[in-house]
């Protein structure tokens, strides 16, 4: 433990607060400050910690959890009390459902003697309670390292997530005791899978005859996305994913036969029956399942960091526990490739999702289509770069559709799925990689819902291409309600002219106005640098022909496993 000050002297509450966050290695505070937050703002200004100003808490929250996400460190937002916290809700059900490390700090009144009533005073700690994995008031000065500790360390354990602070206003100048410690953050490691079950694993991965490998979200991390490689390479097993397991391998890997961007029904879901064992890696509840078990059925070995949480529809026969990478590691090195496996009808899978996937790429028509539109999107990224989706129809053409070369170069949301969080989440990447092309794509409904972060992103200085998919309408609600027979009704809108919005915040403007002109703009955008807004008319007449029509005559004739 280090001293709260080198000279060893009492210390305001404020600057232990910053001392503490230094001491754990924070870069970026994303922030909306009130006048609670003054005292707290003035140690920033003084610390190696740079504070981004956003012009809402929800984009702070979802650009802390990026942040999160990308870093595997805890991500940090401020807001003050009562309307600016509660703007960070679903910032923090953002982060606790898609298991990314972030730190709430929210001002309030003095506690120990207020003057002015109830006015603009809620119990947020309380607010917080079921979001997060921690929430704490700070009711003494002396107690900021350990409660911030604490934090810290429970956002980045597996599963991470949302925490928070209430850092009140009167104990941000409270003095601290000199004998005061911060604490040195853990470097604890992670347990390991005993030998037992996974010698039990390698058993049943022998003995299948027609094994497939699952990639969730839990399995999102740079290490497994190694690990994973060894695996399949050394086993030959093929793979799909979920959507936010998307990019963990190499999805142009010869055994890759896809997303589950859909829930059932597609070419992945007949790999899925052909299988007689599942290695299920990071499997993770906030996504819908892409299977079901049943009684008698397939055999399901879980691996993850965690247990299984056990439901009607899934509860796995074996389950390997610890880290993930290190079960992965070890099932490479001690199964190996089997003559017992056999893999014709996956690939034969694999065949038909290529030759689907490649249908109508090329396609001419004004508005664009959305397989032209991921294509064209697929071209101009060079294979580091990074897409960050927004949540509308254009999600799950993407997660069909884009294949992910690397681990996190693919930001979606399939936990919480808010809109709104495409453009934040573009944005701090944008900053983490400044060298890399970033591209956020956008609904017109959810770059709506935090575009005022355009202003952001020109003042950062940053290099971000924004692609707006424009319908005019809640797209996929609008999808769902002809799927139930329902006449149109209350999903259109007005927009306004997006060209000229992007340049009244001092960004640049263009819109599409045929097919042939998407991959050009979208190749000038990213070489050009600096903000740039791209609209693109969509005709969103193939999710009906597609998702509804073509995939509903899908027929798995596949041999049953022996």
């Amino acid at each position: 433990m280090a001293s709260a000050d080198s000279d060893n002297r009492a210390i305001k509450g404020s600057d232990l607060f910053i001392k503490a966050l230094e001491n754990e290695g924070v870069e970026y505070i994303f922030a909306v400050p009130g006048e609670e937050n003054l005292d707290l703002l003035e140690s920033i200004r003084t610390s190696s910690i740079t504070l981004v100003l956003n012009r809402h808490e929800q984009a702070a929250g979802f650009m802390a959890a990026t942040y999160g996400r990308l870093t595997g460190k805890v991500g940090v937002c401020l807001s003050t009390l009562g309307p600016g916290a509660t703007n960070l809700v679903t910032a923090a059900a953002y982060a606790t459902l898609g298991a990314m490390p972030m730190l709430m700090i929210s001002g309030q009144k003095p506690i120990k003697s207020s003057k002015q009533g109830l006015f603009q005073i809620l119990d947020i700690v309380d607010l917080m309670r079921p979001l997060t994995k921690y929430t704490r008031q700070i009711s003494n000065a002396n107690t900021i390292p350990a409660k911030l500790r604490e934090a810290m360390r429970l956002a980045t354990e597996e599963r991470p997530g949302a925490v928070h602070l209430e850092l009140p206003e009167d104990i941000a100048t409270e003095m601290a005791d000199s004998s005061t410690h911060i604490f040195r953050p853990s470097d604890a490691r992670r347990p390991s899978a005993s030998v037992k079950s996974l010698q039990t694993a390698c058993e049943m991965i022998l003995k299948a005859r027609h094994p497939l490998i699952m990639i969730g979200a839990g399995a999102n991390r740079k290490r497994v996305s190694q690990a994973l490689i060894h695996l399949v390479d050394a086993t030959g097993i093929p793979f799909f994913t979920t959507q936010m397991g998307k990019g963990v391998v190499d999805e142009r890997h010869p055994r890759y036969l896809g997303s589950a961007a859909l829930s059932a029904g597609d070419f992945v879901h007949c790999a899925i029956d052909h299988a007689d064992l599942v290695i299920n890696v990071g499997h993770d509840v906030v996504e819908k399942p892409p299977f079901f078990m049943t009684p008698g059925g397939k055999q399901v070995i879980h691996v993850n960091f965690n247990g299984a949480n056990v439901d009607p529809v899934y509860f796995p026969q074996h389950e390997v526990v610890g880290d993930i990478a290190n079960s992965l590691t070890w099932l490479a090195e001690n199964c190996g490739q089997c003559t017992n496996h056999d893999i014709s009808g996956f690939m034969s899978i694999r065949d038909s999702v290529e030759s689907h996937l490649s249908e109508r790429i090329h396609d001419d028509r004004f508005p664009v289509i959305p397989q032209r539109i991921v294509n064209d999107v697929r071209l101009v990224m060079p294979e580091d770069g990074i897409i960050a989706l927004d949540n509308g129809m254009y999600k799950i053409w993407f997660a069909r559709n884009y294949k992910a070369y690397d681990n996190n170069t693919i930001l979606l949301d399939n936990a919480l799925a808010s809109m709104g969080a495409g453009l934040p989440s573009a944005m701090a990447a944008a900053m983490l990689y400044p060298d890399l092309k970033v591209m956020a794509i956008c609904g017109d409904g959810g770059f709506m819902m935090n575009s005022q972060e355009l202003e952001t992103a020109v003042r950062l200085k940053l290099n971000l291409v924004i692609l707006i998919i424009n319908d005019s309408a809640y797209g996929m609600i609008k999808w769902k309600q002809g799927q139930d027979n329902f006449p149109e009704f209350g999903l259109d809108y007005h927009n306004p002219d997006f060209v000229q919005y992007a340049q009244a915040y001092g960004a640049m403007g263009h819109r599409v106005s045929s097919a042939a002109e998407l991959k050009p703009l979208l190749e000038n955008a990213l070489d050009a640098g600096g903000v740039q807004v791209v609209e693109v008319p969509v005709d969103y007449s193939e999710n009906k022909r597609v998702f509804d029509d073509e995939l509903s005559q899908l027929t798995c004739n596949l041999s049953t496993p022996d």
